[in-house]
């Protein structure tokens, strides 16, 4: 895992990466590894660019300069997610488990696209602004009650924070599978072929501290989208 974790950082520091041009002599080629690189460094080239053009077609204030990346802790389990580097660059960060367990380009493509647009709709510092909303509400609350501790009030605080941050948080991820559903099938790819990940996760279900919705609605969703860019053509 470790030698994954640094053949593909090597390879993917930015939205068009280099791709590997020369086979290392301890990956066998056409192995689950091999392809795992190849696969990931291919989609890295294709969606970052998109998504670039996506980011500055739709959000006009924003730094569309991407960087894609991978977790350098080899324990990491499966995950994608979005961030903000120190120079205020966009970075999506696969862990390799997570660049392992993608079943072909097309999921790749569109856990890519769907990150890219966090970033692009702005669900990052909304999230923030929810949570600071949040920590306000319940700390009021609690002064209400009267005598309150020191103590008391920043439990109060942490606890209106992580209930203002999950807010909005199953829209933010439909809202992102849409335009990341637009994204992927603008790169070449099939999003409803890679909206399949879905289908090899435990679903969320409907629940109200849930920070994700159901895996069928997010389906739906996709297909839905995928059929309005079809009828478009």
């Amino acid at each position: 895992m470790r030698r994954l974790i640094l053949l593909i950082a090597g390879l993917v520091s930015a939205c068009a990466p280099v791709p590997l041009t020369r086979q290392p002599s301890d990956i066998v080629p056409g192995s689950r590894v091999d392809v795992a690189i190849r696969s990931f460094t291919e989609v890295s080239q294709t969606i970052g660019p998109r998504a670039v053009q996506a980011c500055r077609a739709r959000a006009k204030k924003v730094n569309c300069d991407f960087r894609i990346g991978v977790d350098p802790d080899p324990r990491a389990q499966a995950n994608a997610y979005q961030s903000v580097d120190d120079q205020g660059r966009p970075v999506i960060t696969f862990t390799a488990a997570m660049i392992l367990e993608a079943g072909n380009k097309d999921e790749l493509a569109f856990v890519m696209s769907h990150e890219a647009a966090h970033h692009i709709l702005g669900h990052l510092d909304r999230q923030a602004e929810n949570a600071a909303r949040g920590a306000d509400e319940f700390v009021k609350l609690a002064r209400r009650t009267g005598n309150t501790s020191k103590r008391e009030l920043e439990y109060a605080k942490k606890l209106g924070a992580a209930v203002g941050a999950v807010e909005y948080s199953k829209e933010f991820e439909l809202e992102a599978d849409e335009l990341g559903t637009v994204i992927a099938y603008g790169a070449g790819y099939d999003p409803l072929a890679g909206a399949n990940f879905f289908a090899r996760l435990p679903d969320p279900g409907d629940k109200f501290f849930g920070s994700h919705p159901p895996n069928q609605e997010r389906i739906a969703l996709v297909q839905a989208t995928v059929t309005k860019l079809t009828r478009a053509q």
